[in-house]
């Protein structure tokens, strides 16, 4: 389900279930300073929206591979990369994104702020989030289906990639290593982004400032395949710096 609005409450919530993973009702109540009534309604549509899951009394962190559970890992930056990602797409434009909790965000930025713009996609979760709106156009790669991150991987995806060729490639990652550069936690994800790769002239990383502070078990792609990195903040200037000292176009929003 799309969750279009989010309120600064609900934000709260989910940073508290990211650090605690379960928290009760009463606490939320008496830390956020409204009635059990209240935090029921909001701890209803997080749950509504798959980010978390409700128990009698509490609430934990929904955990799975599923994208709507990593949406709630630091949502509210999330949000905010997506926008500035959107702003480097022009109406009627066709792009290709990957799979990912920022990628189905940028999405859905997309697809709300501009018009007549195709979307290439491996990822049938972001075909979902944003089938309601009508001024995207949708096509969704073909291959064998991981039924957790909803994402289409293998050899039929990598040839069915390669009927396109786009400017914009927009990817999400695990983490990051100077010696490697972006990282994975998939192999066959991974090795399916490489493939897309091959078929943008531009390839932009959207992630938060976290990833950079962890590192995937395979290679995602090199630098020298990255023209730009979309984050917040809180990336640690060391890697900013070797970033940009390899050619990499540095976009940060505040936070």
């Amino acid at each position: 389900m799309v969750m279009l609005n989010i309120s600064k409450r609900q934000n709260k919530i989910l940073e508290m279930l990211t650090k605690e993973k379960k928290i009760e009702v009463v606490y939320l109540s008496n830390i956020l300073g409204v009635s059990q009534v209240t935090i029921r309604k909001d701890l209803i549509q997080l749950e509504n929206s798959g980010l978390i899951i409700r128990e009698h009394g509490y609430a934990t962190l929904n955990s799975n591979d599923d994208v709507n559970s990593r949406l709630a890992h630091f949502y509210e930056t999330k949000q905010k990369i997506a926008k500035k990602a959107a702003t480097l797409i022009s109406d009627g434009e066709t792009i290709m994104i990957e799979s990912g909790s920022c990628c189905a965000l940028i999405a859905l930025e997309i697809a709300q702020t501009k018009k007549e713009v195709t979307l290439i996609t491996n990822s049938a979760f972001i075909a979902d989030y944003i089938r309601k709106n009508n001024s995207i156009r949708i096509i969704l790669l073909g291959g064998e289906y991981q039924k957790e991150s909803q994402v289409m991987v293998g050899p039929m995806t990598q040839k069915c990639v390669e009927s396109f060729f786009v400017d914009k490639l927009f990817i999400g990652t695990d983490g990051f290593s100077r010696g490697i550069g972006f990282t994975g936690n998939d192999y066959l994800r991974s090795d399916t982004v490489k493939h897309m790769a091959k078929q943008a002239s531009k390839v932009f990383i959207a992630t938060d400032s976290s990833k950079f502070h962890q590192k995937g078990v395979v290679s995602l792609l090199p630098l020298q395949q990255i023209y730009s990195v979309i984050t917040d903040s809180q990336i640690p200037p060391q890697e900013e710096q070797y970033l940009q000292q390899q050619g990499v176009i540095i976009e940060k929003v505040e936070i």
